[in-house]
Parts: structure tokens; C-alpha cells; sequence
């Protein structure tokens, strides 16, 4: 049966996985942790993915010293 059925149905499986973890997560710790926890995998599924797919070094710290500059530029 699930030779058959995970080809075609695996991402809703695997969402209603998460789903669930999450809702159990809710139970045991509340709300503002468990959205916290929620960030911390998706940034950590980010990260991953761009590890993944990409050449360039995981944090280009030139990069995002500029851009940190050109934001805070006005407040100097």
C-alpha cells in the first residue's frame, strides 16, 4: 500500500507530519516558543538550501557589511 501511495501523496504526508509536530509542540511549550521554533527551522531549511544549491560561502560576510552599511548610512 504505501509503495503505491507515497509516490504521489509524499509532500501532504510530510506536511501533515509537520503540521502535527507543531501541534504538539503548541501543547507542551505555548504559542511564542513554538513560533519561535518555527522560525529557527525555517531558517535553518534556508541555510540548508542555499548550502545546497549554491557555490558561494554559506555567510558572505562582504556582502552583508555593505548592505548593513548602506542601511544604517542615514543614521549617522
Amino acid at each position: 500500500m504505501w509503495k503505491d501511495f507515497w509516490p504521489v501523496y509524499w509532500k501532504r504526508i510530510i506536511g501533515a507530519c509537520v503540521g502535527l509536530f507543531f501541534g504538539i509542540l503548541y501543547l507542551i511549550v505555548g504559542f511564542w516558543d513554538m513560533l519561535f521554533v518555527a522560525l529557527l527551522v525555517a531558517v535553518g531549511y534556508w541555510l540548508g538550501k542555499e548550502k545546497e544549491y549554491a557555490s558561494h560561502p554559506l555567510a558572505p560576510l562582504e556582502r552583508l557589511w555593505q548592505t548593513f552599511l548602506k542601511l544604517f548610512k542615514p543614521y549617522r
